[in-house]
């Protein structure tokens, strides 16, 4: 017979180990769970910073509304990657983290820059309130367009990116008959078979594409620090880098060897 002493403290242990186990696992599923919705959170961030621009944009406080959407696009930039690192699909199947970022992506790209350029005076008076209105069906229907991008990376049609389009409209103050026709030539192109350069996921020119966003973002941050209103030397590089932008979606593609 074993001893009572001898039998027991083993068992014991055991179960003790055992619990620490469970109560780990338990902790550490628990830890991924939040780590993945505070992702979700982060992205829904943006809506709120969309919400603080549309309220700035009211006051007519354009360089601040601006400088919040460019928070916005940093927050866009993130959240995706974080959301890959992290599992965020498979560890919450239950929200949609493309569902929250088109939600979002509207609202910052297309609503707020939608009522910004509406509201500039850069158009003509007739046209200020059906200009808006373009802006925000266009947007609605490429969002919901399943073929928005091509299979090397590229956008298909313009990318609905208003919330730049109202950048330039402001620093460069077009004559308006010019605005009218950048917003409906923008609106036309959202449709078009056109490619337009995704500057982190394509692939082709990829360190001289991020070289030049990251230049675009410095000189975009002079250009609302000047309340809009920054020198040649600022507005030049600026458009030179949007028609780069524009240009290399339609350069062919190289023969692969």
């Amino acid at each position: 017979m074993v001893p009572k002493s001898m039998s027991s403290t083993p068992i014991g242990n055991g179960n003790r180990f055992s619990d620490q186990s469970m109560r780990s696992e338990k902790t550490m599923a628990s830890f991924v769970t939040v780590r993945a919705f505070a992702v979700h959170v982060f992205t829904a961030i943006g809506a709120a910073i969309a919400f603080l621009a549309l309220i700035l944009a009211t006051g007519e406080h354009w360089a601040a509304m601006f400088f919040c959407l460019g928070f916005a696009l940093i927050v866009d930039g993130v959240d995706g990657p974080l959301a890959r690192a992290f599992n965020v699909a498979e560890v919450l199947p239950r929200w949609s983290g493309e569902t929250l970022d088109i939600v979002v992506d509207f609202v910052t790209y297309v609503f707020v820059p939608a009522y910004a350029i509406a509201a500039s005076g850069l158009l003509p008076r007739a046209l200020a309130i059906p200009a808006g209105v373009v802006v925000v069906i266009t947007g609605a229907i490429y969002f919901a367009d399943r073929e928005m991008k091509t299979p090397d990376n590229f956008f298909r049609g313009f990318p609905v990116l208003w919330n730049l389009a109202a950048f330039y409209i402001y620093i460069l103050e077009p004559a308006e008959w010019l605005t009218a026709a950048l917003v409906a030539a923008l609106a036309v192109l959202t449709f078009t078979p056109i490619k337009f350069l995704h500057p982190l996921r394509v692939t082709r020119l990829r360190a001289l594409n991020i070289g030049l966003l990251l230049a675009w973002a410095a000189l975009a941050l002079v250009a609302v620090v000047d309340n809009l209103q920054p020198g040649p030397y600022v507005t030049w590089p600026l458009t030179i880098i949007a028609v780069y932008f524009f240009v290399a979606g339609l350069l062919p593609k190289p023969a692969e060897s």
